[in-house]
C-alpha cells in the first residue's frame, strides 16, 4: 500500500509522520512519503534534533510540495495537519484519514517533543490498522 503523509509545510508533522512510519513498518509492499501543500522550506534544527532523539531518519532536510503525481501514487492519504483540509488536497477518490495535528512555533522544542510523541502514537495505530486490514 502507497501512503502518502501531507501537512501544511512538509517540515514537521508530515515528515516525522513519514519517518515514523518508515522506521516501524514491517510489511515490505507498504511504503510511505511525505508532502507539503507549501514547499522550500528547510526542516528546523529543533524538528531534527527531535527526530534525532527518536532514532528517526528524515528523507529529505527540504519541504516537498505535493503534486498531483503524488495524489496518483498514493493509495491511501493522510492529513497530519490540523490546517490542511481535504480540499487543499484535491484527492479525488482517494481513502483520506485526518488526524488534525496542530502545527507549533518550530523554535519550541518542547512542544516538538509533544507533538512528535502524538504522531508516533498515531503512525502505530495505522501500521497495525493497515496490517490487519492487510491479512
Amino acid at each position: 500500500m502507497n501512503i502518502l503523509f501531507i501537512c501544511k509545510h512538509n517540515r514537521f508533522r508530515s515528515k516525522i509522520a513519514e519517518a515514523f512510519f518508515n522506521k516501524y513498518n514491517r510489511n515490505s509492499g507498504n511504503e510511505a512519503k511525505s508532502r507539503g501543500i507549501i514547499k522550500d522550506i528547510d526542516i528546523a534544527p529543533n524538528v531534527l534534533k527531535v527526530a534525532k532523539q527518536n532514532k528517526i531518519k528524515l528523507k529529505s532536510k527540504k519541504s516537498i510540495k505535493l503534486k498531483k503525481s503524488d495524489i496518483k501514487w498514493a493509495e491511501l492519504i493522510v492529513i497530519v495537519a490540523n490546517n490542511v483540509s481535504k480540499k487543499d488536497v484535491g484527492t479525488g477518490k482517494r481513502e483520506i484519514i485526518v488526524w488534525k495535528i496542530k502545527d507549533t512555533s518550530q523554535e519550541n522544542i518542547k512542544e516538538i517533543r509533544k507533538l512528535t510523541r502524538q504522531i508516533k502514537r498515531k503512525v502505530l495505530k495505522l501500521i497495525k490498522a493497515i496490517d490487519y486490514n492487510q491479512k
